[in-house]
């Protein structure tokens, strides 16, 4: 487990894999309880039966609320995501005491219930706690940033990263549709409900600008004056 200290007002890069590895999703059902669970367990409120108040409202393929639940008080403010097989990456600033902490348990408990229901299996989903590393720099920010929605994204693209730096152009279209990551929010393809003002959008304030600094991370050109960030970012 790795953990680092930190306060109201901090911004963290936190990362939770599957145990022994493992699948912690495994159709596309499982990645959209995934989205649904990003955002609505971010608030202090939490129906036990939340996701079928979802669908008795008919709005468990939607984003959003449901009109019996009282206003969203978040817990966390989340800057960027994105879903792997075998784990998932979160940009969080942590907004209130302890929130951090309360969100990560909220949302891994209920993949494992959902996991475990769903595929008549027990014991752990994940592989231990999350790990979290701070992140106190905008220029850090910005390497986080990339590292979790557009490298971790096209790992998955056809052909793998290799791939994708050599079509880079062609590797971002597909990215930035990959539904389960933040990317297409900064890239203004869609509008996720998930994020909210997130200070990263401040960093990259145009999709160009987010593109190119990418092209530069995923070739290498960035690296060479910051390559302990990524070093870090790799350990985490």
């Amino acid at each position: 487990m790795r953990k680092e200290p930190f306060t109201v007002g901090s911004y963290v890069h936190v990362m939770k894999r599957g145990a022994r590895g493992m699948p912690i999703v495994q159709d596309d059902g499982d990645r959209w309880r995934f989205l649904l669970m990003l955002n609505h367990f971010n608030d202090y409120f939490h129906s036990e039966s939340w996701y079928r108040d979802l669908m008795d409202e008919k709005i468990a393929n939607t984003l959003k609320r449901a009109s019996s639940w009282p206003d969203k008080n978040a817990l966390v403010a989340i800057e960027a995501f994105t879903l792997m097989p075998n784990h998932f990456h979160l940009i969080l600033k942590e907004i209130v005491e302890g929130g951090v902490a309360k969100f990560m348990h909220k949302l891994g408990t209920g993949m494992a219930n959902h996991a475990n229901a769903k595929y008549k299996e027990k014991g752990s989903l994940f592989q231990g706690p999350y790990r979290l590393r701070n992140i106190t720099e905008d220029i850090y920010f910005r390497y986080a940033g990339v590292y979790v929605m557009v490298k971790n994204t096209m790992e998955l693209y056809p052909g793998g990263l290799e791939k994708a730096c050599k079509t880079f152009n062609d590797a971002w279209e597909w990215a930035i549709h990959y539904p389960y990551s933040s990317l297409g929010h900064y890239a203004e393809v869609v509008d996720s409900p998930i994020l909210t003002k997130p200070f990263l959008k401040e960093l990259f304030p145009t999709p160009g600008g987010l593109k190119t600094f990418a092209y530069d991370f995923l070739l290498g050109k960035a690296k060479k004056s910051t390559g302990q960030m990524e070093d870090e970012l790799e350990m985490l």
